[in-house]
């Protein structure tokens, strides 16, 4: 399945800033074959989505969005914490 992505440029300027992560670099997650995918019920019960993986600069990312149909609109990206960053590898190998 092919995903379309979209985001609010201004979002996405403003993410840059403050995290150091374009919306762009954050898509390439997707194509990571161990990305993980987790409901965010922070955010919302029925959409919210996180989606952590290794980007095509080798950076593991974490990446909020949400989905209609075949799109996914990118809200957030950012390096993970130091807790997750485990959570993640230990996750990848069990």
């Amino acid at each position: 399945m092919d995903l379309e992505f979209t985001w609010d440029e201004k979002k996405a300027e403003q993410n840059w800033r403050k995290h150091g992560v374009s919306f762009q670099e954050a898509k390439s997650v997707f194509d990571d074959p161990l990305c993980q995918t987790y409901p965010d019920p922070g955010h919302s019960t029925s959409e919210e989505r996180v989606t952590v993986g290794y980007s095509d600069a080798d950076r593991l990312i974490m990446v909020s969005h949400s989905h209609r149909g075949l799109y996914a609109r990118i809200t957030n990206a950012r390096l993970p914490t130091r807790k997750e960053r485990l959570d993640y590898e230990r996750f990848d190998r069990e």
